[in-house]
């Protein structure tokens, strides 16, 4: 495994950690003023300035950005609603070449209005995901899917564990680079198969994002952890991560309404580094 102690070099910021206080230029700068080379912008900031301005100011200050937060999501109700999800995936994928980002990360989206049928919102999402692979692949941008944890899939997250996302990928081009996997420990930790997934992931893995699960969890979006407050075994995971060859900038992203949204960002910056060089 790597050596983090003593070098920030694969630390990014997921923008999400900051974003009730910081708009992206902000959290530029922050990464900038804690020597932080990795970022991961959410479409809301970059929309904001506008995606050639976002790109500008992230290569002005030399940052790496691991990913661009959010798309995917392409379950509907009708067939204009899944075309406007694959039209905003469109709209997603010029956004994370016009920043340089990495990958753009893929949410499965949940069920569509009136629906129960998880098996037909997974089977959309792979529709979808297929209707805008050609665009990525023309725009150089690599598609990461990321599970979300089970208690998500209904509402927000249809695709739930990294077998479902190999799954996927094996069906729609298992040698295809454009098509990846992000691995968040907040999402797959407790996942029986993980290791095995993990494994068999291998190149495929084009993020990795950490937090820590809280013990009582209050709120089952928002109450993240800081890494080394909670429950999960992050070196454990990371080990299993790098094990494939990964060598990527490790992600943190953390919601936390109550806790770490109110405070400082400064000093939410510095315990980041503080606990990605002790915890991770």
């Amino acid at each position: 495994m790597r050596d983090l102690a003593g070098s920030l070099r694969w630390l990014s910021l997921n923008t999400a950690t900051v974003r009730e206080q910081w708009d992206l230029r902000q959290a530029v700068e922050g990464c900038v003023r804690h020597d932080i080379p990795g970022i991961a912008p959410w479409r809301d900031g970059v929309q904001a300035l506008g995606p050639a301005k976002a790109g500008a100011l992230l290569r002005e200050h030399g940052l790496t950005v691991t990913g661009l937060c959010r798309a995917g999501m392409f379950p509907a109700a009708d067939a204009t609603g899944r075309q406007a999800a694959i039209d905003d995936n469109f709209r997603a994928i010029d956004e994370a070449a016009a920043i340089g980002a990495q990958c753009l990360v893929l949410l499965g989206g949940g069920l569509p209005q009136g629906s129960k049928d998880l098996v037909d919102a997974r089977s959309q999402f792979r529709d979808g995901l297929a209707a805008v692979m050609p665009h990525a692949r023309a725009a150089g941008v690599p598609l990461a899917i990321e599970p979300l944890h089970p208690m998500y899939a209904l509402e927000r997250a249809c695709i739930n564990t990294l077998a479902q996302a190999n799954d996927l990928i094996d069906e729609l081009g298992s040698d295809d680079p454009i098509l990846g996997v992000a691995v968040d420990a907040y999402h797959v930790h407790w996942d029986p198969d993980l290791a095995a997934q993990i494994a068999r992931s291998g190149p495929r893995i084009l993020g990795f994002h950490v937090c820590d699960w809280l013990a009582p969890t209050r709120d089952m979006l928002l109450d993240r952890g800081m890494m080394g407050d909670g429950l999960i075994d992050l070196p454990h995971l990371r080990g299993l991560v790098e094990a494939t060859g990964y060598d990527g900038l490790i992600e943190v992203e953390i919601f936390s309404k109550d806790d770490w949204w109110r405070r400082d960002p400064d000093d939410v910056l510095r315990i980041v580094a503080e606990r990605y060089r002790t915890v991770v």
